[in-house]
């Protein structure tokens, strides 16, 4: 028996070094690519004026959804950031779920909104708001309440308002850059394909000073866990998903800060409610879709058009939010499996549904067992060479550390949105911290989601995070302007 437990002691070591040698190579893979597309569009940024986009008749309307439920503390600097933004046509469209607080009292008497009725075309099976609100000294602004029925029911009563073309998803506690939708909208224009995807960065404005929905002041939170959290969000947007846009295999785009079109959404049945991460499944419904009517597309993010948004404080909050994010990740491969390693899906069903599925997903169950039970016993029962164990930091933790500190490089080169020389050298510093004890607190979370999809499906919850990252600042004199529409 013990001579059993010493050979599956060593096996295992041997599969967990495996691991990381075969992530660590598609990390590499993915971080070149990443740095050539963002370098690219880098340079073809800074020779296209955005603003001749925004005076131009061909670019097309947008509808800006947020979907909100109890988010008073937040939804009235979200809605002056999305109707202060630098685009000519555009819907703000904002479905209260059945809101418990004063979400909906907050906009009424900040926009001095009247109930009246609307036109609400049923594309999607929704039911019919309960209230609809509006000034039209406000034209751009709609606000509908409907019943509780969670964030996916609320984004489709939001496509069903829409008149646009193209919506844009926008959590209730986001800003928005002035000219991200710009940024965001400058692919379907461009592109010789037919673009239906289009994702944006998502950046932490915990420290932030915002004011009448701008962001007023750059600074850093004082916590460790949520510069942390910093440091991981622009590895994640800058080193992994360029690459996987110039695949054309997105599988991933925050629902934080998407664009998307219409048609292909409601062909594709809208946001759907059998996963907690209506955004990832909705990706590959639009695949699906696409590819069963024979028309040519594309999915794709780019490097520059960037949503700031709150982040959790506690580490009760990061390992809700992470768990539900795993978990919906999960369930969404699961439930889209027929997809992988099929060639009818292109590269995203050959590369990048594979290795969320083995990286991602099985990858982070069999880390998390390595650090909490192979590593013990092979070092305590067994006496592992050192080289195994050096071998195992040097991959776990040296190369997740290089990926961290380039990664804060490369967004100084390219976004430089902190001013400060001061906040560039202590996110250098938390790319270290980061993999030393924050990294390895995440792959539990994250393996303990994958561990809960086992049991089974789970209703789709609404995620509830505490808004008190973000120094808001109200400007009493400044009244919001209406659209000149």
């Amino acid at each position: 028996m013990h001579h059993f437990l010493i050979q599956l002691v060593w096996y295992s070591n041997y599969v967990l070094i495996a691991y990381f040698v075969l992530a660590n190579l598609g990390y590499t893979i993915l971080m070149t690519l990443s740095l050539y597309s963002v370098s690219l569009h880098a340079t073809y940024a800074s020779r296209k004026p955005y603003s001749d986009m925004a005076d131009s008749p061909v670019t097309p309307p947008v509808a800006l959804i947020i979907a909100a439920y109890n988010e008073e503390e937040t939804i009235v600097q979200t809605v002056l950031s999305m109707l202060d933004l630098n685009y000519q046509e555009k819907e703000v469209i904002v479905v209260d779920d059945g809101s418990t607080d004063s979400t909906v009292d907050r906009l009424i008497e900040r926009f001095r909104l009247q109930r009246m009725d609307l036109i609400y075309r049923e594309r999607l099976q929704t039911g019919h708001p309960l209230a609809y609100y509006h000034n039209p000294t406000f034209p751009e602004l709609f606000v509908i309440k409907v019943e509780h029925g969670g964030k996916s029911h609320a984004l489709n009563s939001g496509i069903n308002m829409a008149r646009s073309p193209y919506f844009c998803t926008v959590d209730a506690d986001s800003i928005i850059e002035s000219d991200a939708l710009l940024r965001l909208m400058a692919p379907v224009i461009h592109a010789t394909d037919n673009v239906v995807v289009s994702g944006g960065i998502v950046r932490i404005a915990n420290g932030c000073t915002l004011r009448n929905g701008r962001l007023e002041g750059m600074s850093l939170p004082s916590s460790w866990l949520e510069r942390c959290q910093i440091v991981e969000y622009i590895r994640t947007f800058l080193f992994g998903r360029p690459g996987w846009s110039m695949l054309n295999a997105t599988f991933i785009a925050s629902g934080c800060f998407c664009l998307l079109q219409r048609e292909a959404v409601i062909g594709a049945g809208g946001f759907g409610d059998d996963t907690v991460t209506e955004d990832i499944d909705v990706i590959a419904a639009i695949r699906r879709y696409m590819v069963s009517e024979k028309k040519q597309f594309r999915v794709v993010f780019t490097s520059d058009p960037i949503c700031w948004t709150e982040a959790p404080r506690t580490m009760g909050m990061l390992a809700r939010q992470r768990r539900r994010w795993q978990l919906g990740m999960t369930q969404t491969l699961w439930k889209n499996r027929d997809m992988i390693f099929n060639p009818k899906y292109g590269t995203a069903g050959m590369l990048s549904m594979p290795f969320h599925l083995l990286i991602e997903v099985v990858g982070c169950v069999v880390e998390a067992t390595g650090l909490l039970l192979i590593l013990p016993i092979s070092l305590i029962v067994i006496h592992t060479p050192w080289w195994i164990v050096f071998l195992f930091l040097l991959l776990s933790i040296g190369y997740g550390t290089l990926l961290s500190m380039g990664s804060v490089v490369l967004e100084e080169v390219t976004l430089r949105r902190y001013p400060r020389l001061k906040h560039v050298g202590v996110l250098m510093a938390y790319a270290v911290i980061e993999n030393l004890g924050y990294r390895q607190i995440l792959t539990f979370f994250r393996a303990y989601g994958v561990l809960q999809s086992l049991r089974g499906r789970r209703k789709q919850k609404w995620e509830h995070i505490e808004h008190t990252g973000l120094n808001l600042h109200q400007a009493p004199a400044r009244p919001v302007e209406a659209s000149s529409r």
